[in-house]
């Protein structure tokens, strides 16, 4: 375990702003009951080890590795007796020492306006959440990578529960993984030389519904630095996911010592939880600023790998009322932004509200007028509508449900959901 007050982020351990629960030390895998290794989430280079180790030589772990790995990744198999070019005798021996794992659905809500939010499990029994965003252009994947969040924010209701650990690369990746199934977005067909049937329609070139990642659902990104890049290699791998990381955004509340290792060993777009443009103002909302300041925060933003006009990062700013949304807050950003010569854009986000929440929304009007400021600067400063409010599924209201719901709930619904389906079967 490490200490208490730490988290290990791959450059050592990293003090951490609010309440701190101990976290297990960096793990490629979680442990299964039945001794069998989930493959999800590893390497290529690791699967090869692990075939070699359980017996393999090493010709054979190479080829079997490439195999399972293309299985996993392109075509979303997760039984071996369904991995056609691998000889029958083999998937036995396969399902026998490995698994491929998806996290547990425990819910899976549907909002009005398309959004679709699922509480997940992890093999031991921890809680968390992602979220889909169909919009007319793409799809976007909010992503989470840690079961709760240390941060303390005081407008996110995730920012209220304590950090319980950091998510594996099996189950950051796994939650792209398990959209991918519920989209129906994996190709169909034969992999052993046959002709292959893709899937038509949706946003992309290649028909994909999910076209985009946000790192931005529970939890601090950076403080969970390795798991987090490994699983986004995968998505990025040509030979993986083969998602472009043009594509995928990590959003971080100001983690600067990561920052500059993030554009380096990811090389995603960058969005900074910014809220104020003050310290006070930005100490209160944003307590991670009392040990990284905003101004030193900037200046890292400034010196991203990568950033550029045609990449720049986005800053994102909850509208709160009376705290952070006047004309002179307006102004004060496009200063800063000037002052450090940065390639941004504005994010403007509304306030999405919970029980128990100590801010409200802004005014439309007064939004407008904040975005207008920053707009007649000549800085993008869109305001994001809200979506999948209805599910408590926007902008900061990530929060298990499972504190909200009981077991017993959720298995009366089951029943109810399963009752009504074989209602609508029979006509």
């Amino acid at each position: 375990m490490t200490d208490p007050d730490t988290i290990s982020a791959g450059a050592g351990p990293m003090p951490i702003p609010g309440h701190i629960d101990p976290v297990p030390l960096p793990r490629d895998v979680t442990p299964r009951a039945d001794g069998r290794v989930d493959l999800i989430g590893l390497p290529k280079a690791r699967i090869t080890e692990l075939f070699a180790a359980a017996g393999l030589d090493a010709k054979a772990a190479k080829l079997r590795a490439k195999q399972v790995f293309h299985w996993l990744y392109h075509r979303g198999v997760t039984d071996f007796s369904a991995m056609t070019d691998i000889a029958k005798t083999m998937r036995p021996w396969l399902a026998e020492r490995f698994v491929v794992g998806r996290p547990e659905v425990v819910e899976a809500q549907h909002s009005r306006d398309g959004t679709r939010k699922w509480l997940l499990r992890t093999a031991d029994g921890h809680d968390f959440e992602m979220v889909f965003i169909p919009d007319a252009d793409r799809g976007t994947l909010c992503v989470s990578s840690q079961v709760g969040c240390t941060l303390n924010c005081r407008f996110c209701h995730t920012g209220t529960m304590r950090l319980v650990r950091n998510l594996t690369p099996g189950e950051i990746v796994g939650q792209v993984m398990l959209a991918r199934d519920a989209l129906g977005e994996w190709p169909k067909g034969r992999m052993d030389g046959l002709e292959i049937e893709e899937d038509e329609g949706g946003y992309s070139a290649d028909g994909r519904l999910l076209t985009n990642i946000v790192m931005m659902g529970m939890g601090e990104p950076l403080y969970n630095f390795d798991n987090v890049r490994d699983a986004l290699r995968l998505v990025m791998d040509g030979d993986g996911l083969a998602l472009s990381k043009r594509r995928i955004t990590l959003s971080t509340s100001g983690v600067i010592p990561m920052m500059a290792r993030c554009g380096e060993e990811i090389g995603v777009n960058l969005a900074v939880s910014l809220h104020a443009v003050s310290k006070d103002v930005r100490d209160e909302i944003v307590p991670i600023n009392k040990k990284y300041g905003l101004e030193d925060l900037l200046a890292a933003c400034a010196a991203y790998p990568g950033a550029s006009n045609a990449r720049r990062i986005t800053f994102e700013y909850v509208m709160l009322k009376d705290k952070n949304d006047s004309d002179a807050d307006a102004r004060e950003l496009v200063r800063l932004l000037r002052k450090y010569d940065l390639p941004a854009k504005v994010n403007l986000i509304p306030f999405n509200p919970w029980p128990g929440a100590p801010y409200a929304c802004s005014t439309p009007e007064r939004i407008r007028r904040f975005s207008d400021i920053v707009f007649e600067a000549g800085i993008s400063a869109p305001v994001r509508t809200p979506r999948g409010r209805d599910i408590d599924a926007a902008c900061g209201q990530l929060r298990t449900a499972a504190e909200k719901k009981s077991r017993a709930e959720r298995d009366r619904e089951d029943v109810e959901r399963i009752h009504a389906e074989k209602q609508a079967a029979l006509g």
